[in-house]
């Protein structure tokens, strides 16, 4: 009797805190072919492979994780990562269809990594805190997505110091099918009238299986709603401009049995997009004495080839083996105006024209030998070289100081470089008793970045060299058969990119001239997690509470001294940046087709070393509830979201419009499905999402230094033919 009392005692704890997946819980037991389940994140059940490399449940991983499956990012028109507002621990940065980057705990750009099927998709020659696009990755052929919520540096190298995000492909039938199987789709949004058609095949034929994906979108800039948002008041609609995109994806994939339980595949993939950028708002419409700051990419270019061999069998050092390389291409132009007010009738306004041709080769050899009956060993090496080319010209022109005085330049703001990264890592998984999982890992990792000739480059050429060990400690008890209790200690890092070694000229940000540091040495940080997670028939959930501490932390930093009357900056490993936060996710189901979820985080961000210059890059906290309805046959669903932010306090006064505290906003959605008449073997869906039902101006978080609201009330409609 006292043993069920405590497991009650312990099980109401538990669903006190609950937190798990929004909506989907259940979604093993339901069809998940309509788009109710669009706004849901998967199951604890949902299988997981980039935590640990191996295969398993969300609710058997030790850490904390996040599976969107292919329904769910088929919701979106854009990139997946307008799915991460709505989930806990998880944000997404920039606006329009093309420019979403993701956020996790607070931490974004390059300390968050990108990975494309496991294997990097990060490049060493992107700003800190622009980040990888996801978008390279061509939303139309993603399977799904799983993200990490904290570093996982130990399994993937440097920049994991937030946390992954694991872009993975559809992949080609297994040799259990022999049908044809394709889609065709068609999305559009009203906001910037944005159309989407795709079109996708796969089939398999004797060994040899395909898959082969086209989309191509294009979308207009969208226009902001009137009305207020702490110090801005806009009287009428505003155009974002910057904010369209026209970009295509294509996709192909081909694998072949070998041999039994033997497999060698293929994949190419190509991405272009025109009229790309940043957004912005004319600053007219914003008050007196606003910054312009325009940053577009007129074109991108981007293609990757990965060739690689997996197998199971017995081979004395491994039971499973994986071998890929990877090349990859990104070209791309980028062009920036910014105009910033230094006084009365007195302008800088900096031009800027640039190329960049990042040309990368890597890959990763990965290994796991089961060792008796309750120990996995996996381990490896992976590798990636950047080698960058780099043409720029600029002008900046002061203004209000006697005749405008301007000073024009042809030299790179960064040389051309390479970028050589090696590492090694091991794991072990040990299982000494049923209910207790413990999971050590340790990697060893070189990184070298230098400088080649460069036109107009006349300082000597400079080599940078990091070495960095981390490690990692998991461990999960089951407490109860629907009651896991998780903690995870480790150590990530980052080392400095080719841009912050090596730039030197107008910050693309506005407002300074940034100076080169070749003596930037790698962040590293300290992670705890502390989570449970608790299911059963009706309820799910999962909460957990974190500390991320990052040492020697690179930030720039103001040198005191100016160049052409703007301030210089130069980057520079400050001290420590701490973030603490909880995320908390539980759901419930009702009458076997009625569906409750609700989410809170929040997070708090400190600049341990200087106070006075607060690190918040995103929300202070966040409540998301959903409400959703299902049909008992699946003919159609209904579902309805409400986001709210809190205000964030943490803002260095006076860097951006809003004021000194950027204001809480709630956003409402609804959605709705509808399963239409199948012909044959031709299925065909229909659903619309209505989001900003309340017509509100607001900005995220992470576009509000640099204001870029959201658009006005707006629809998406999606219509998709199956066979």
């Amino acid at each position: 009797m006292s043993s069920i009392v405590c497991r009650a005692r312990v099980t109401t704890a538990a669903l006190i805190m609950l937190p798990a997946f929004p909506l989907g819980a259940f979604a093993q037991s339901r069809d998940t072919t309509t788009a109710d389940s669009s706004r849901k994140v998967a199951p604890l059940a949902a299988v997981t492979i980039t935590a640990t490399r191996t295969a398993r449940s969300t609710f058997e991983t030790p850490q904390s994780i996040v599976v969107l499956d292919s329904l769910q990012l088929r919701s979106k028109l854009s990139s997946p990562t307008d799915l991460f507002r709505d989930i806990a621990g998880l944000d997404a940065s920039g606006v329009g269809s093309n420019q979403r980057r993701p956020e996790i705990r607070g931490l974004r750009g390059q300390r968050i990594l990108v990975l494309q099927d496991g294997l990097r998709l990060n490049n060493s020659r992107r700003q800190q805190d622009f980040g990888e696009l996801p978008a390279l990755a061509g939303e139309g052929s993603l399977a799904r997505v799983e993200v990490v919520r904290g570093p996982s540096s130990v399994l993937y190298g440097s920049d994991a110091i937030g946390g992954v995000v694991n872009l993975i492909s559809v992949a080609p039938p297994s040799s259990l099918t022999s049908d044809v199987h394709g889609a065709v789709s068609y999305r559009y949004i009203s906001a910037g009238s944005g159309n989407t058609p795709d079109i996708a095949l796969s089939g398999r034929t004797g060994r040899l299986g395909f898959h082969a994906n086209a989309a191509y979108r294009e979308s207009d800039p969208y226009r902001a709603p009137s009305g207020s948002f702490g110090n801005i008041t806009l009287n009428h609609d505003v155009l974002v401009r910057d904010s369209g995109i026209r970009d295509r994806s294509y996709d192909v994939a081909l694998s072949f049995d070998a041999a039994r339980n033997q497999e060698l595949f293929l994949r190419g993939a190509w991405y272009s997009a025109e009229r790309a950028g940043f957004g912005y708002v004319d600053p007219n419409e914003l008050g007196p004495n606003q910054p312009l700051i325009q940053i577009r990419y007129p074109d991108q270019d981007f293609s990757r080839f990965t060739l690689g061999y997996r197998g199971r069998a017995s081979l004395g050092l491994a039971d499973r083996f994986e071998l890929s390389t990877y090349a990859q291409r990104n070209e791309r132009h980028l062009n920036m105006l910014v105009s910033v007010p230094i006084g009365p009738g007195a302008n800088v306004t900096s031009r800027s024209f640039n190329f960049t041709d990042l040309n990368t080769f890597g890959g990763r050899a990965e290994l796991a030998k089961v060792i008796g009956s309750r120990s996995v060993i996996t381990y490896g090496v992976d590798w990636f070289r950047d080698r960058s080319e780099n043409t720029d010209s600029s002008s900046s022109t002061v203004t209000g100081f006697g005749p405008p005085s301007t000073r024009s330049s042809n030299r790179a703001t960064v040389p051309n470089a390479t970028f050589r990264n090696i590492g090694a890592f091991a794991q072990v998984e040990l299982r000494p008793v049923d209910r207790f999982t413990a999971t050590f890992g340790a990697r060893l990792q070189d990184i070298v970045a230098e400088t080649r000739p460069t036109p107009r480059i006349t300082s000597p050429l400079v080599k940078s060299t990091d070495r960095s060990g981390v490690w990692s400690a998991n461990a999960l008890y089951r407490v109860f058969d629907d009651m896991n209790l998780i903690a995870s200690v480790g150590r990530g890092f980052r080392t400095a990119n080719l841009v912050e070694r090596f730039f030197e000229g107008s910050a693309p940000e506005g407002g300074g001239f940034q100076r080169a540091n070749p003596g930037l040495g790698p962040e590293t940080s300290i992670n705890v997690d502390v989570g449970v997670r608790y299911r059963n028939r009706w309820w799910y959930g999962e909460a957990f509470v974190f500390r991320n501490d990052i040492d020697d932390a690179i930030r720039s930093v103001a040198t005191g001294d100016s160049v052409n009357r703007q301030p210089a900056f130069q980057s520079r490993n400050v001290g420590r940046l701490r973030i603490d936060g909880v995320e908390i996710t539980t759901g419930a189901r009702a009458f076997d087709r009625v569906d409750a979820t609700v989410s809170i985080t929040r997070l708090d961000g400190k600049n341990i070393s200087n106070p006075g210059s607060p690190i918040g890059d995103s929300y202070s906290n966040k409540w998301v509830g959903d409400l959703a309805y299902r049909q008992p046959d699946g003919r159609f669903t209904l579902g309805y979201t409400l986001r709210r932010q809190g205000e964030q306090k943490d803002v260095i006064v006076g860097s951006n419009p809003i004021g000194s505290v950027i204001p809480a906003f709630i956003v409402h959605s609804a959605r709705g499905s509808l399963h239409l008449a199948d012909v044959g073997r031709v299925r065909n869906d229909i659903s619309l999402v209505v989001d900003n039902i309340s017509d509100r101006l607001y900005a995220e978080f992470p576009n509000a230094s640099f204001f870029r609201p959201e658009p006005g009330r707006h629809v998406r409609l999606a219509f998709v033919t199956s066979f």
